[in-house]
């Protein structure tokens, strides 16, 4: 990505001037079906992610609700609260710039959903509804929820409680406040008009763990950027398991892949939790959160949007897999939006090899040294 693609009120020495963008990862301590008080952390460490700079910050899977709310979920009383705390955090967004996706139990078709709602500025761009319900071992989600295959709509009201909470401000995604109706599905790729490269899929926790997550299907559409709602419990080994699955996807879709997963907070009756948050790009791990941290973390990274473009279009099987699936991409919604870009200077966080083809670390070197000899 050349220079020019980026606003010219972006200053030359901002990373979002060539080809970057910075992107966030949240992990808030959370109570137990208390909505309020989990909106109040997600608003802080939004601001946070503001603070940085960030151009996207996620939270984790049913964050405003905290993931073991269980039967709970089948209260009125959760859910209608829960949809208030949305509220809050999307009125908190509108002084914001990053677009920041958060977790919660929404209500549709006499169902429930447990979705991915992405704000902007006070306005929700779009919800996306988990694809894939674990059934198995300790995972009984199909109890409380359905699963985007199970809806039939295109589009979901939120609810005058909502619109109410969001105040005179921007209300629903390009309407305006009072407005009924925005994008539902998981099919929903969030492209940014004035950054160039950055477009944004979001998925849920199992969706990764699948044989073909969602994601793929939303890279071969254009998202560079894929997002991982999770509350992942955590067990021996699992968290290696996590950013092998992470590493794998950002590999294989060209892309990369922001991934969050509950912490502290969560109820521990049969199940413990770790926190662990993850930003891989192309395979490369560019941060990580501390496990079992007690305190609200955020991780941020900067991400080259060039370089993503620049592999896929170099790779040849990358256009061959988009032709074979022509008709599943060619469904793929697209919903635009603008970030307003930081105009201010920015210098860029991200280690950057000297000798970018010799590896700095000692182990690592000898061991190319040693495959380059015996390759020849």
């Amino acid at each position: 990505m050349s220079t020019t693609d980026a606003p010219r009120s972006t200053p030359f020495d901002s990373l979002y001037r060539h080809g970057y963008a910075r992107v966030a990862a949240a992990v808030p301590r959370v109570r137990v079906a208390d909505p309020d008080a989990n909106a109040q952390r997600t608003i802080a460490l939004a601001g946070r992610a503001a603070e940085a700079e960030a151009a996207v910050v996620i939270f984790p899977e049913l964050g405003l609700t905290a993931y073991t709310s269980e039967d709970l979920f089948r209260q009125d009383a959760l859910v209608e609260a829960a949809v208030a705390a949305l509220a809050r955090v999307a009125a908190a967004t509108a002084e914001l710039a990053p677009i920041v996706v958060v977790g919660a139990p929404l209500r549709a078709e006499h169902g429930l959903f447990n979705c991915a709602v992405v704000l902007h500025r006070g306005r929700v761009l779009g919800v996306v509804p988990k694809s894939f319900l674990p059934e198995y071992r300790e995972f009984y989600e199909k109890r409380q929820f359905r699963a985007d295959r199970d809806r039939v709509s295109g589009s979901i009201a939120l609810g005058d409680a909502f619109a109410g909470g969001c105040g005179a401000g921007p209300g629903l995604a390009g309407t305006g406040a009072g407005a009924a109706e925005v994008p539902f599905g998981a099919d929903l790729v969030f492209e940014c008009r004035d950054l160039p490269g950055l477009a944004l899929f979001v998925e849920i926790c199992e969706d990764v763990w699948t044989a073909i997550p969602p994601s793929t299907y939303g890279a071969m559409a254009g998202a560079t950027v894929l997002a991982n709602l999770s509350a992942s419990n955590i067990t021996i080994g699992k968290a290696d398991y996590r950013r092998t699955l992470a590493r794998a996807q950002s590999a294989r879709t060209l892309s990369a892949y922001i991934y969050t997963a509950a912490g502290l907070g969560e109820s521990t009756t049969d199940l413990a939790w770790d926190g662990q948050a993850l930003i891989y790009e192309n395979g490369d791990q560019l941060a990580a959160s501390e496990r079992f941290c007690d305190d609200d973390q955020l991780i941020t990274a900067d991400v080259d949007l060039g370089r993503l473009i620049a592999d896929r279009v170099d790779t040849s099987s990358w256009g061959d897999l988009i032709h074979d699936h022509r008709q599943r991409v060619a469904s793929i919604r697209h919903v635009q939006f603008e970030l307003g870009v930081p105009t201010a200077r920015l210098r860029l966080r991200r280690q950057l090899e000297r000798f970018p083809y010799v590896p700095s670390n000692p182990v690592t070197r000898n061991d190319r040294c040693e495959e380059t000899y015996r390759i020849q």
